[in-house]
Protein backbone atom coordinates (compact mmCIF):
# COMPACT_ATOMS: atom_id res chain seq x y z
CA UNK A 1 0.00 0.00 0.00
CA UNK A 2 1.43 3.36 -1.02
CA UNK A 3 2.01 5.83 1.82
CA UNK A 4 -0.25 8.82 2.37
CA UNK A 5 1.46 11.85 0.83
CA UNK A 6 0.54 14.89 2.88
CA UNK A 7 1.29 18.56 2.48
CA UNK A 8 4.01 18.31 5.13
CA UNK A 9 5.62 15.34 3.40
CA UNK A 10 5.68 17.28 0.15
CA UNK A 11 7.20 20.30 1.88
CA UNK A 12 9.90 18.14 3.51
CA UNK A 13 10.58 16.46 0.15
CA UNK A 14 10.94 19.78 -1.68
CA UNK A 15 13.06 21.60 0.93
CA UNK A 16 15.51 18.72 1.44
CA UNK A 17 15.65 18.27 -2.33
CA UNK A 18 16.34 21.99 -2.77
CA UNK A 19 19.05 21.90 -0.09
CA UNK A 20 21.11 19.29 -1.88
CA UNK A 21 20.42 20.74 -5.33
CA UNK A 22 21.96 24.04 -4.23
CA UNK A 23 24.87 22.31 -2.49
CA UNK A 24 25.71 20.23 -5.54
CA UNK A 25 25.32 23.14 -7.94
CA UNK A 26 27.98 25.06 -6.03
CA UNK A 27 30.15 21.95 -5.76
CA UNK A 28 29.82 21.34 -9.50
CA UNK A 29 31.05 24.87 -10.20
CA UNK A 30 34.62 23.91 -9.32
CA UNK A 31 34.71 21.08 -11.86
CA UNK A 32 33.05 23.24 -14.51
CA UNK A 33 35.67 26.00 -14.33
CA UNK A 34 38.79 23.84 -14.00
CA UNK A 35 40.05 24.81 -17.44
CA UNK A 36 39.73 28.51 -16.62
CA UNK A 37 41.35 28.08 -13.20
CA UNK A 38 44.20 26.07 -14.70
CA UNK A 39 44.72 28.80 -17.28
CA UNK A 40 44.71 31.47 -14.57
CA UNK A 41 47.34 29.65 -12.54
CA UNK A 42 49.82 29.07 -15.40
CA UNK A 43 51.72 31.54 -17.61
CA UNK A 44 50.94 29.60 -20.80
CA UNK A 45 47.21 29.45 -20.15
CA UNK A 46 46.49 32.68 -21.98
CA UNK A 47 47.64 31.16 -25.24
CA UNK A 48 46.20 27.67 -24.63
CA UNK A 49 42.69 28.58 -23.56
CA UNK A 50 40.91 30.94 -25.89
CA UNK A 51 37.94 31.38 -23.56
CA UNK A 52 40.20 32.66 -20.80
CA UNK A 53 41.55 35.69 -22.65
CA UNK A 54 39.09 38.07 -21.02
CA UNK A 55 39.52 36.74 -17.51
CA UNK A 56 42.55 38.75 -16.39
CA UNK A 57 45.16 41.09 -17.85
CA UNK A 58 48.40 39.50 -18.94
CA UNK A 59 50.44 41.17 -16.21
CA UNK A 60 48.31 39.44 -13.57
CA UNK A 61 49.07 36.09 -15.13
CA UNK A 62 52.78 36.62 -14.91
CA UNK A 63 52.78 38.11 -11.42
CA UNK A 64 50.54 35.51 -9.78
CA UNK A 65 51.28 32.27 -11.60
CA UNK A 66 51.26 29.28 -9.26
CA UNK A 67 52.54 26.58 -11.62
CA UNK A 68 55.01 26.34 -14.45
CA UNK A 69 52.69 24.50 -16.83
CA UNK A 70 49.19 23.07 -17.21
CA UNK A 71 50.28 19.57 -16.11
CA UNK A 72 51.31 20.81 -12.67
CA UNK A 73 48.08 22.78 -12.37
CA UNK A 74 46.06 19.69 -13.30
CA UNK A 75 47.78 17.60 -10.62
CA UNK A 76 47.05 20.28 -8.03
CA UNK A 77 43.39 20.41 -9.09
CA UNK A 78 43.26 16.64 -8.58
CA UNK A 79 44.90 17.08 -5.18
CA UNK A 80 42.26 19.68 -4.25
CA UNK A 81 39.51 17.20 -5.19
CA UNK A 82 41.13 14.59 -2.96
CA UNK A 83 41.60 17.08 -0.10
CA UNK A 84 37.96 18.05 -0.32
CA UNK A 85 36.73 14.46 -0.38
CA UNK A 86 39.00 13.29 2.45
CA UNK A 87 37.80 16.12 4.70
CA UNK A 88 34.25 15.48 3.48
CA UNK A 89 34.58 11.79 4.37
CA UNK A 90 35.92 12.50 7.86
CA UNK A 91 33.19 15.08 8.37
CA UNK A 92 30.47 12.61 7.35
CA UNK A 93 31.38 10.23 10.17
CA UNK A 94 31.15 13.11 12.66
CA UNK A 95 28.12 14.81 11.07
CA UNK A 96 26.10 11.60 11.08
CA UNK A 97 26.58 11.24 14.82
CA UNK A 98 25.79 14.95 15.33
CA UNK A 99 22.62 14.66 13.25
CA UNK A 100 21.25 11.98 15.58
CA UNK A 101 22.01 14.10 18.66
CA UNK A 102 21.22 17.70 17.66
CA UNK A 103 18.41 19.43 15.81
CA UNK A 104 18.72 18.40 12.17
CA UNK A 105 17.49 21.77 10.91
CA UNK A 106 20.22 23.68 12.76
CA UNK A 107 22.99 21.37 11.54
CA UNK A 108 21.69 21.46 7.96
CA UNK A 109 21.36 25.26 7.81
CA UNK A 110 24.80 25.76 9.36
CA UNK A 111 26.40 23.51 6.75
CA UNK A 112 24.66 25.20 3.81
CA UNK A 113 25.43 28.78 4.86
CA UNK A 114 28.97 28.06 6.07
CA UNK A 115 29.88 26.22 2.86
CA UNK A 116 28.48 29.08 0.74
CA UNK A 117 30.69 31.60 2.54
CA UNK A 118 33.77 29.37 2.14
CA UNK A 119 33.23 28.91 -1.60
CA UNK A 120 32.71 32.65 -2.05
CA UNK A 121 36.09 33.29 -0.41
CA UNK A 122 37.79 30.51 -2.43
CA UNK A 123 36.56 31.37 -5.90
CA UNK A 124 35.43 34.99 -5.82
CA UNK A 125 37.13 37.00 -3.10
CA UNK A 126 40.63 35.66 -3.79
CA UNK A 127 40.26 36.53 -7.48
CA UNK A 128 38.92 40.00 -6.77
CA UNK A 129 41.88 40.64 -4.43
CA UNK A 130 44.32 38.87 -6.82
CA UNK A 131 45.44 36.71 -3.90
CA UNK A 132 46.75 33.31 -5.02
CA UNK A 133 48.23 30.90 -2.47
CA UNK A 134 48.37 27.11 -2.63
CA UNK A 135 48.19 26.58 1.14
CA UNK A 136 45.29 28.99 1.54
CA UNK A 137 43.34 27.14 -1.16
CA UNK A 138 44.01 23.83 0.60
CA UNK A 139 42.85 25.10 4.01
CA UNK A 140 39.66 26.56 2.52
CA UNK A 141 38.87 23.31 0.73
CA UNK A 142 39.34 21.30 3.95
CA UNK A 143 36.88 23.63 5.71
CA UNK A 144 34.49 23.39 2.78
CA UNK A 145 34.56 19.59 2.87
CA UNK A 146 33.81 19.53 6.60
CA UNK A 147 30.91 21.98 6.24
CA UNK A 148 29.36 20.23 3.25
CA UNK A 149 29.51 16.89 5.06
CA UNK A 150 26.75 18.06 7.42
CA UNK A 151 24.14 18.20 4.67
CA UNK A 152 23.65 14.67 3.28
CA UNK A 153 23.19 12.76 6.58
CA UNK A 154 20.69 15.40 7.71
CA UNK A 155 18.55 15.42 4.56
CA UNK A 156 18.45 11.59 4.37
CA UNK A 157 17.50 11.39 8.06
CA UNK A 158 14.73 13.96 7.57
CA UNK A 159 13.39 12.07 4.56
CA UNK A 160 13.54 8.83 6.54
CA UNK A 161 11.52 10.49 9.31
CA UNK A 162 8.79 11.56 6.90
CA UNK A 163 8.56 8.52 4.59
CA UNK A 164 8.04 4.91 5.66
CA UNK A 165 9.50 1.86 3.97
CA UNK A 166 6.48 1.39 1.70
CA UNK A 167 7.49 2.80 -1.67
CA UNK A 168 10.81 4.06 -0.30
CA UNK A 169 12.78 2.84 -3.31
CA UNK A 170 10.70 4.91 -5.72
CA UNK A 171 10.39 7.97 -3.46
CA UNK A 172 14.09 8.03 -2.58
CA UNK A 173 15.05 7.15 -6.15
CA UNK A 174 13.14 10.20 -7.35
CA UNK A 175 14.40 12.36 -4.48
CA UNK A 176 18.05 11.29 -4.91
CA UNK A 177 17.98 12.99 -8.29
CA UNK A 178 18.74 16.13 -6.25
CA UNK A 179 22.48 15.64 -6.77
CA UNK A 180 22.12 15.27 -10.53
CA UNK A 181 19.69 18.18 -10.77
CA UNK A 182 22.22 20.23 -8.80
CA UNK A 183 24.95 19.24 -11.23
CA UNK A 184 22.79 20.32 -14.16
CA UNK A 185 21.88 23.61 -12.49
CA UNK A 186 25.52 24.25 -11.57
CA UNK A 187 26.67 23.53 -15.11
CA UNK A 188 24.18 25.98 -16.63
CA UNK A 189 24.80 28.69 -14.04
CA UNK A 190 28.57 28.40 -14.47
CA UNK A 191 28.46 28.36 -18.27
CA UNK A 192 26.10 31.36 -18.29
CA UNK A 193 28.50 33.67 -16.45
CA UNK A 194 31.86 32.09 -17.33
CA UNK A 195 32.51 34.68 -20.04
CA UNK A 196 32.77 37.31 -17.29
CA UNK A 197 35.29 35.25 -15.30
CA UNK A 198 35.22 32.07 -13.24
CA UNK A 199 34.90 34.13 -10.03
CA UNK A 200 31.34 35.07 -11.03
CA UNK A 201 30.40 31.40 -11.35
CA UNK A 202 31.41 30.94 -7.70
CA UNK A 203 29.62 34.15 -6.76
CA UNK A 204 26.25 33.18 -8.25
CA UNK A 205 26.12 29.64 -6.85
CA UNK A 206 27.37 30.61 -3.37
CA UNK A 207 24.81 33.42 -3.01
CA UNK A 208 21.97 31.15 -4.10
CA UNK A 209 23.14 28.41 -1.70
CA UNK A 210 23.32 30.83 1.23
CA UNK A 211 19.76 31.99 0.50
CA UNK A 212 18.66 28.35 0.42
CA UNK A 213 20.18 27.77 3.85
CA UNK A 214 18.14 30.67 5.26
CA UNK A 215 14.92 29.26 3.73
CA UNK A 216 15.62 25.83 5.22
CA UNK A 217 16.27 27.30 8.67
CA UNK A 218 12.89 29.03 8.79
CA UNK A 219 10.75 26.60 6.78
CA UNK A 220 11.80 22.97 7.29
CA UNK A 221 10.13 20.53 9.69
CA UNK A 222 12.50 17.67 10.49
CA UNK A 223 9.98 15.14 11.82
CA UNK A 224 6.20 14.46 11.83
CA UNK A 225 6.28 14.59 15.63
CA UNK A 226 7.00 18.33 15.49
CA UNK A 227 3.41 18.90 14.36
CA UNK A 228 1.70 16.02 16.17
CA UNK A 229 1.82 13.42 13.41
CA UNK A 230 2.68 9.78 13.99
CA UNK A 231 5.76 8.01 12.69
CA UNK A 232 5.19 6.95 9.05
CA UNK A 233 6.66 3.52 9.68
CA UNK A 234 3.92 2.86 12.23
CA UNK A 235 0.75 4.61 11.10
CA UNK A 236 1.38 6.16 7.68
CA UNK A 237 1.24 9.65 9.13
CA UNK A 238 -2.11 9.59 10.93
CA UNK A 239 -2.76 12.73 12.89
CA UNK A 240 -2.94 12.53 16.66
CA UNK A 241 -6.36 14.22 16.40
CA UNK A 242 -9.27 12.42 14.79
CA UNK A 243 -9.93 12.99 11.09
CA UNK A 244 -13.45 14.22 11.86
CA UNK A 245 -12.01 17.07 13.91
CA UNK A 246 -10.30 18.49 10.85
CA UNK A 247 -13.73 19.00 9.27
CA UNK A 248 -15.16 21.07 12.17
CA UNK A 249 -15.85 24.78 11.55
CA UNK A 250 -13.59 27.24 13.33
CA UNK A 251 -16.56 28.50 15.40
CA UNK A 252 -19.19 26.08 16.74
CA UNK A 253 -22.16 26.12 19.12
CA UNK A 254 -20.85 23.00 20.84
CA UNK A 255 -18.02 24.86 22.54
CA UNK A 256 -18.21 22.90 25.77
CA UNK A 257 -17.80 19.59 23.96
CA UNK A 258 -14.96 21.01 21.89
CA UNK A 259 -13.15 22.29 24.98
CA UNK A 260 -13.45 18.90 26.65
CA UNK A 261 -11.97 17.19 23.59
CA UNK A 262 -9.15 19.73 23.37
CA UNK A 263 -8.41 19.19 27.06
CA UNK A 264 -8.18 15.44 26.58
CA UNK A 265 -5.91 15.91 23.57
CA UNK A 266 -3.62 18.19 25.57
CA UNK A 267 -3.45 15.61 28.35
CA UNK A 268 -2.43 12.97 25.81
CA UNK A 269 0.24 15.26 24.40
CA UNK A 270 1.58 16.05 27.86
CA UNK A 271 2.32 12.39 28.53
CA UNK A 272 6.06 12.04 28.09
CA UNK A 273 7.02 9.74 25.25
CA UNK A 274 10.13 7.65 25.63
CA UNK A 275 12.89 9.32 23.64
CA UNK A 276 14.80 6.89 21.41
CA UNK A 277 18.44 6.62 22.30
CA UNK A 278 21.01 7.45 19.62
CA UNK A 279 23.00 4.44 18.48
CA UNK A 280 26.78 4.35 18.90
CA UNK A 281 29.13 4.73 15.94
CA UNK A 282 30.64 1.22 16.23
CA UNK A 283 27.19 -0.30 16.76
CA UNK A 284 26.00 1.33 13.55
CA UNK A 285 29.07 0.08 11.65
CA UNK A 286 28.32 -3.49 12.76
CA UNK A 287 24.67 -3.46 11.66
CA UNK A 288 23.86 -6.08 8.98
CA UNK A 289 24.61 -4.81 5.49
CA UNK A 290 26.32 -1.58 6.51
CA UNK A 291 29.92 -2.69 5.89
CA UNK A 292 29.45 -4.41 2.49
CA UNK A 293 27.33 -1.57 1.14
CA UNK A 294 29.85 0.96 2.45
CA UNK A 295 32.74 -0.79 0.70
CA UNK A 296 30.73 -1.18 -2.50
CA UNK A 297 29.85 2.50 -2.38
CA UNK A 298 33.53 3.41 -1.88
CA UNK A 299 34.35 1.85 -5.26
CA UNK A 300 31.22 3.12 -6.98
CA UNK A 301 31.48 6.67 -5.68
CA UNK A 302 35.08 6.78 -6.93
CA UNK A 303 33.79 6.22 -10.46
CA UNK A 304 30.72 8.44 -10.10
CA UNK A 305 32.64 11.36 -8.63
CA UNK A 306 35.42 11.01 -11.18
CA UNK A 307 32.80 11.77 -13.82
CA UNK A 308 31.52 14.56 -11.60
CA UNK A 309 34.91 16.22 -11.11
CA UNK A 310 36.65 15.44 -14.40
CA UNK A 311 34.05 15.05 -17.16
CA UNK A 312 34.00 18.69 -18.40
CA UNK A 313 37.82 18.77 -18.23
CA UNK A 314 38.03 15.48 -20.17
CA UNK A 315 35.61 16.64 -22.86
CA UNK A 316 37.43 19.92 -23.33
CA UNK A 317 40.94 18.45 -23.41
CA UNK A 318 40.31 15.16 -25.20
CA UNK A 319 37.97 16.40 -27.94
CA UNK A 320 39.01 20.06 -28.09
CA UNK A 321 35.50 21.34 -27.43
CA UNK A 322 35.01 24.75 -25.84
CA UNK A 323 34.62 24.81 -22.08
CA UNK A 324 31.00 26.03 -22.27
CA UNK A 325 30.11 23.22 -24.71
CA UNK A 326 31.81 20.65 -22.47
CA UNK A 327 29.94 21.92 -19.40
CA UNK A 328 26.56 21.62 -21.08
CA UNK A 329 27.27 18.26 -22.69
CA UNK A 330 28.31 16.81 -19.32
CA UNK A 331 24.77 17.22 -17.97
CA UNK A 332 23.64 14.17 -19.96
CA UNK A 333 25.48 11.97 -17.49
CA UNK A 334 23.34 13.49 -14.72
CA UNK A 335 20.16 13.11 -16.77
CA UNK A 336 20.91 9.41 -17.04
CA UNK A 337 21.53 9.25 -13.29
CA UNK A 338 18.16 10.88 -12.55
CA UNK A 339 16.25 8.40 -14.70
CA UNK A 340 18.38 5.47 -13.48
CA UNK A 341 17.85 6.18 -9.78
CA UNK A 342 14.07 6.56 -10.20
CA UNK A 343 13.51 3.55 -12.46
CA UNK A 344 15.81 1.22 -10.54
CA UNK A 345 14.30 2.35 -7.22
CA UNK A 346 10.81 1.54 -8.52
CA UNK A 347 11.94 -1.88 -9.79
CA UNK A 348 13.53 -2.66 -6.41
CA UNK A 349 10.25 -1.72 -4.69
CA UNK A 350 8.25 -4.04 -6.94
CA UNK A 351 10.81 -6.82 -6.45
CA UNK A 352 11.11 -6.18 -2.71
CA UNK A 353 14.91 -6.44 -2.93
CA UNK A 354 17.70 -3.98 -3.76
CA UNK A 355 20.85 -6.06 -4.43
CA UNK A 356 19.69 -7.87 -7.63
CA UNK A 357 18.85 -4.55 -9.29
CA UNK A 358 22.22 -3.08 -8.31
CA UNK A 359 24.27 -6.02 -9.57
CA UNK A 360 22.55 -6.17 -12.97
CA UNK A 361 22.97 -2.43 -13.47
CA UNK A 362 26.66 -2.44 -12.47
CA UNK A 363 27.50 -5.38 -14.74
CA UNK A 364 25.93 -3.52 -17.65
CA UNK A 365 27.80 -0.38 -16.55
CA UNK A 366 31.13 -2.09 -17.13
CA UNK A 367 30.17 -2.60 -20.78
CA UNK A 368 28.92 0.99 -21.00
CA UNK A 369 32.30 2.26 -19.76
CA UNK A 370 34.07 0.31 -22.50
CA UNK A 371 31.72 1.82 -25.07
CA UNK A 372 32.15 5.38 -23.80
CA UNK A 373 35.93 5.11 -23.74
CA UNK A 374 35.75 4.63 -27.54
CA UNK A 375 33.27 7.45 -28.13
CA UNK A 376 33.85 9.29 -31.45
CA UNK A 377 34.35 13.04 -31.75
CA UNK A 378 30.61 13.63 -32.12
CA UNK A 379 28.59 15.48 -29.48
CA UNK A 380 25.30 13.68 -30.16
CA UNK A 381 26.84 10.20 -29.91
CA UNK A 382 28.87 11.26 -26.88
CA UNK A 383 25.76 12.62 -25.16
CA UNK A 384 23.82 9.40 -25.79
CA UNK A 385 26.66 7.26 -24.41
CA UNK A 386 26.97 9.61 -21.41
CA UNK A 387 23.26 9.27 -20.60
CA UNK A 388 23.50 5.47 -20.80
CA UNK A 389 26.56 5.40 -18.57
CA UNK A 390 24.91 7.75 -16.09
CA UNK A 391 21.80 5.54 -15.99
CA UNK A 392 23.86 2.45 -15.14
CA UNK A 393 26.35 4.07 -12.72
CA UNK A 394 24.52 7.08 -11.30
CA UNK A 395 21.35 5.05 -10.67
CA UNK A 396 22.96 2.50 -8.30
CA UNK A 397 25.00 5.26 -6.67
CA UNK A 398 21.82 7.20 -5.88
CA UNK A 399 20.12 4.08 -4.53
CA UNK A 400 22.92 3.16 -2.13
CA UNK A 401 23.36 6.68 -0.81
CA UNK A 402 19.63 7.28 -0.20
CA UNK A 403 17.08 4.43 -0.20
CA UNK A 404 19.48 1.70 0.95
CA UNK A 405 21.00 3.97 3.62
CA UNK A 406 17.48 4.68 4.91
CA UNK A 407 16.71 0.93 4.88
CA UNK A 408 19.87 0.20 6.87
CA UNK A 409 19.10 2.99 9.34
CA UNK A 410 15.61 1.66 10.05
CA UNK A 411 16.18 -2.09 10.11
CA UNK A 412 14.85 -4.46 12.79
CA UNK A 413 18.31 -5.01 14.29
CA UNK A 414 18.13 -1.51 15.79
CA UNK A 415 15.69 -2.74 18.46
CA UNK A 416 13.38 0.30 18.26
CA UNK A 417 16.18 2.87 18.26
CA UNK A 418 15.04 5.47 15.74
CA UNK A 419 18.14 7.64 16.12
CA UNK A 420 20.44 5.81 13.73
CA UNK A 421 19.49 7.16 10.32
CA UNK A 422 22.00 10.02 10.20
CA UNK A 423 24.78 7.90 11.71
CA UNK A 424 24.33 5.04 9.23
CA UNK A 425 24.03 7.48 6.32
CA UNK A 426 27.22 9.19 7.44
CA UNK A 427 29.05 5.85 7.60
CA UNK A 428 27.94 4.73 4.12
CA UNK A 429 28.56 8.07 2.45
CA UNK A 430 31.73 8.71 4.47
CA UNK A 431 33.28 5.40 3.42
CA UNK A 432 32.24 6.12 -0.15
CA UNK A 433 33.88 9.53 0.04
CA UNK A 434 37.17 8.03 1.26
CA UNK A 435 37.19 5.85 -1.86
CA UNK A 436 36.28 8.81 -4.06
CA UNK A 437 38.98 10.95 -2.43
CA UNK A 438 41.70 8.41 -3.15
CA UNK A 439 40.41 8.02 -6.67
CA UNK A 440 40.51 11.68 -7.68
CA UNK A 441 44.26 11.99 -7.25
CA UNK A 442 44.75 8.60 -8.92
CA UNK A 443 42.72 9.81 -11.91
CA UNK A 444 44.95 12.84 -12.40
CA UNK A 445 48.06 10.72 -11.89
CA UNK A 446 46.99 7.93 -14.28
CA UNK A 447 45.91 10.45 -16.92
CA UNK A 448 49.21 12.33 -16.78
CA UNK A 449 51.28 9.12 -17.00
CA UNK A 450 49.25 6.77 -19.20
CA UNK A 451 46.39 8.71 -20.78
CA UNK A 452 42.59 8.70 -20.53
CA UNK A 453 42.11 5.15 -21.83
CA UNK A 454 43.85 3.72 -18.77
CA UNK A 455 41.62 5.90 -16.61
CA UNK A 456 38.56 4.16 -18.06
CA UNK A 457 40.13 0.74 -17.45
CA UNK A 458 40.57 1.85 -13.85
CA UNK A 459 36.85 2.76 -13.69
CA UNK A 460 35.89 -0.68 -15.01
CA UNK A 461 37.97 -2.44 -12.34
CA UNK A 462 36.42 -0.31 -9.58
CA UNK A 463 32.89 -1.03 -10.83
CA UNK A 464 33.71 -4.74 -10.77
CA UNK A 465 34.89 -4.42 -7.16
CA UNK A 466 31.52 -2.86 -6.24
CA UNK A 467 29.79 -5.94 -7.61
CA UNK A 468 32.07 -8.25 -5.59
CA UNK A 469 31.17 -6.52 -2.32
CA UNK A 470 27.43 -6.77 -3.06
CA UNK A 471 27.49 -10.47 -4.10
CA UNK A 472 27.04 -11.87 -0.52
CA UNK A 473 23.97 -9.65 -0.11
CA UNK A 474 22.76 -10.73 -3.55
CA UNK A 475 22.89 -14.42 -2.59
CA UNK A 476 21.03 -13.71 0.64
CA UNK A 477 18.27 -11.79 -1.12
CA UNK A 478 17.92 -14.40 -3.89
CA UNK A 479 17.55 -17.12 -1.24
CA UNK A 480 14.94 -14.98 0.49
CA UNK A 481 13.02 -14.56 -2.78
CA UNK A 482 13.11 -18.32 -3.33
CA UNK A 483 11.80 -19.01 0.19
CA UNK A 484 9.00 -16.50 -0.29
CA UNK A 485 8.08 -18.06 -3.63
CA UNK A 486 8.01 -21.56 -2.08
CA UNK A 487 5.87 -20.31 0.79
CA UNK A 488 3.33 -18.81 -1.60
CA UNK A 489 3.27 -22.07 -3.58
CA UNK A 490 2.53 -24.10 -0.45
CA UNK A 491 -0.26 -21.70 0.51
CA UNK A 492 -1.89 -22.26 -2.86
Amino acid sequence: MWPLYTYHQLLAFLLTFLSYVLLHSSRKTFSNVKVSISAQWTPSGLQQNGSAVALSPGVTWEDNKLFADAEEATLFLGALDSIFLFSYAVGLYVSGVMGDRFNLRYVLSFGLCGSAITEFIFGTLTEWLHFYNVYFYCVLWVINGLLQSTVWPCVVAIMGNWFGKSGRGFVFGLWSACASVGNILGAFLASSVLKYGYEYAFLVTSVVQFAGGVVVFFGLLTSPKEIGLSDPSETSLRSVTRDSDSQRPLMSDDEDELCEENSSIQQQEEKPEPQPKAIGFLQAFCLPGVLPYSLAYACLKLVNYSFFFWLPFYLSNNFGWKEVQADRLSVWYDVGGIVGGTVQGLISDLLGKRAPVLVVSLLLAMGALVGYSHSPNDQIVNGALLATTGFLIGGPSNMISSAISADLGRQEALQNSQQALATVTGIVDGTGSFGAAAGQYLVSLIESKFGWMCVFYFFIVMTGCSVLFIIPLLFREICSLCRDSQARTHQL
